[in-house]
């Protein structure tokens, strides 16, 4: 019989790399302002980086958003992702790194979403963007709450003056913030609350042949944290004066007028 040569597979996830982050970090990570999180570069073997940017440009499904507040392109369906990009969003879904990320967080009992729900593959173009919001806090899908933010970029030869910073506020407001340049071989990793404000607010100015590039993925627990909204609620933007705006609100109503409105057709 022949054997199958995992050496590739065993380089997709550095597993002993990741440990020993969560164990220097961890006391950092939890500490960090203005809220849990943590940035690690040239985490990944850049090959493997290189072959899923090769296969992010070659995909034509997006999913196209596109309102006040952000303008981007999603792809989430695991059948149309290529093998380079399924092995590893597989192994950043896989125990091992459930288990990174628990040392690092403090976090217990994580659980992946292998469904990718609001994940998987994010690209935004030339005067794109991602307003400050806080993310919704439940995946009905798997009856879960949701409580770490994973993302890992994509942009080789990246320029400060191309923008797409990833920012973090503290209140809606931005009265404290960090920044973060979404540079090739960058994971940053952050705990979902009701007050972890996020964003990446101003348009992109990158050349018209580049585009922001990242893997996004979320992790969930069975119980909520005391830090969560009480309430379930879906993505809650803000907008230029500081007020929130549920969009998961918004769009239930639109679905209960449509109902309405078919009923009283019938």
């Amino acid at each position: 019989m022949k054997t199958l040569d995992m050496s590739h597979y065993n380089d997709i996830l550095p597993v002993e790399k990741l440990y020993r982050l969560a164990e220097e970090q961890h006391d950092n990570y939890r500490n960090a302002r203005p809220h849990a999180h943590g940035v690690y570069d040239d985490v990944f073997t850049p090959s493997i980086l290189q072959n899923i940017v090769g296969e992010f440009d070659a995909k034509e499904e997006w999913k196209e958003y596109d309102t006040k507040y952000e303008k981007k392109l999603q792809l989430s369906k695991d059948d149309s992702l290529g093998p380079n990009t399924r092995a590893l969003i597989h192994n950043l879904n896989s125990g091992s790194f459930l288990t990174f990320l628990e040392k690092l967080t403090g976090i217990e009992s994580l659980i992946a979403d292998p469904y990718l729900a609001g994940g998987g593959l994010h690209k935004i173009e030339p005067g794109g963007k991602l307003g400050i919001h806080t993310d919704f806090n439940r995946n009905d899908h798997l009856r879960l709450h949701r409580r770490i933010n994973v993302l890992v970029y994509l942009n080789e030869d990246w320029e400060e003056s191309f923008g797409g910073h990833f920012e973090l506020w503290s209140d809606p407001k931005g009265a404290e913030k960090t920044r973060i340049l979404p540079i090739f071989n960058r994971m940053a990793i952050f705990n979902t609350t009701g007050s972890s404000f996020h964003g990446h607010p101003e348009p992109l100015t990158c050349p018209p042949n580049r585009s922001r590039k990242s893997l996004a993925l979320y992790y969930y627990t069975v119980e909520k944290d005391e830090l969560q909204s009480k309430g379930n609620h879906g993505t809650v933007f803000v907008d230029e004066k500081g007020r929130r705006d549920e969009i998961g609100k918004v769009t239930l109503m639109k679905k209960v007028k449509r109902k309405l409105s078919k009923i009283l057709k019938n």
